[in-house]
């Protein structure tokens, strides 16, 4: 049987040294795995407290019925869990070895993926929305946050799915004289197996969600003319721009990861020492955790201007509602009120301003 030894923490395959290369047991890898344990540790705490904390306040505010709040727990969660493989991984790397199981394997090492595809698919998801919500406000307006919540599971079952080979062809097996997390799959099909996640997780969603931005950034482009000359003011955008920080920051924590598990995949005789194979494992190995660290102060700033949106959107509709209500008192008897809902309709439709009302009021 043909096995790929694996690693938690996205460390997917150890490749071997030259033989000139420095002892793992020596003073300087003492140091390097020290350093690595500290700050993995540190970004568990400041993760694990602003990921508890945004689920807690979103939680609460979901009793206002938000499809935002209701993605924004789906990516603190899927944070949370992946920074809770911190410990384990920590001891790891102090150990020299894997000491928490099979079970621990199968769990701890299809977490990376089954997380990394839930908070990418989540992204992808509310960036479409945003664009529907500017070309099509009033369909979004009529989505109840079940639906959200139905699109919500989906993501993680569609993210399980994914991760299930990873979680049935792993075990625990020794090499040398250490217990070492074991692909059972071929070298070819794990090749493939890997790409297919790569193009799951960062190329298709990175299509899509570069689409939706361009088409987004024209329509505003255009928009921002009409906008400006009756209001002498650009529209405020926010939310956008905040979302797309969160996917950039996605794509800057994890490409590295997938660069350098790609190489060993197609290019496993690389000229590197073992020190700068772990050097480099350690680099991608905190930047993927450095994401959930960072996430929740985003996600803070991300409901604060919905909040603001919210308090400016409920202004405007309680103003717009009260001079709509004078205009019908001064309208013929003879129109008639389908003709009158049509116009409005209408006049919804063609108005910038209104539709970035239904857009703010759809988040």
């Amino acid at each position: 049987m043909t096995t790929v030894s694996m690693e938690p923490v996205g460390v997917l395959v150890e490749r071997g040294g030259n033989a000139t290369d420095p002892p793992l047991n020596s003073l300087e890898d003492t140091a390097a795995t020290f350093t690595i344990g500290t700050i993995l540790s540190i970004m568990c705490l400041i993760g694990v407290s602003g990921n508890i904390y945004t689920l807690v306040v979103m939680c609460h505010s979901m009793r206002s019925a938000a499809s935002m709040y209701i993605y924004i727990i789906n990516l603190a969660l899927a944070d949370l869990l992946y920074l809770l493989t911190i410990p384990f991984v920590v001891c790891t790397h102090f150990l020299k070895g894997w000491y928490f199981g099979d079970a621990g394997c199968r769990i701890l090492i299809s977490m990376d993926f089954l997380t990394m595809h839930a908070s990418i698919f989540t992204l992808t998801i509310m960036s479409t929305e945003r664009y529907f919500a500017v070309l099509k406000p009033l369909d979004t307006v009529k989505r109840s946050k079940s639906y959200r919540k139905a699109i919500a599971l989906l993501v993680w079952v569609a993210s399980l799915i994914l991760t299930l080979p990873m979680i049935v062809r792993i075990q625990l097996m020794a090499v040398g004289t250490k217990p070492m997390c074991q692909s059972t799959l071929s070298p070819l099909s794990y090749k493939i197996y890997i790409s297919f996640l790569f193009c799951t997780s960062i190329v298709a969603p990175g299509l899509i969600i570069g689409y939706l931005y361009i088409q987004l950034a024209r329509t505003y482009w255009i928009s921002q003319t009409e906008t400006f000359k009756q209001t002498k003011k650009l529209p405020n955008q926010k939310v956008l721009y905040l979302i797309f920080t969160i996917v950039l920051l996605f794509w800057a924590c994890f490409l590295p990861f997938w660069i350098w598990q790609l190489l060993g995949q197609f290019h496993p005789s690389l000229p590197l020492s073992t020190k700068a194979k772990r050097n480099i494992n350690y680099l991608t190995t905190c930047l993927t955790y450095s994401n959930s660290c960072i996430n929740p102060f985003l996600y803070t700033l991300l409901t604060k201007n919905y909040k603001e949106y919210l308090r400016k959107n409920k202004r405007l509709w309680t103003t717009g509602n009260y001079f709509n209500r004078r205009s019908r008192f001064q309208r013929s008897p003879r129109r008639s009120p389908s003709a009158s809902s049509q116009q409005c309709t209408e006049s919804f439709m063609l108005t910038h301003t209104a539709s970035l009302r239904a857009h703010n009021s759809s988040l």
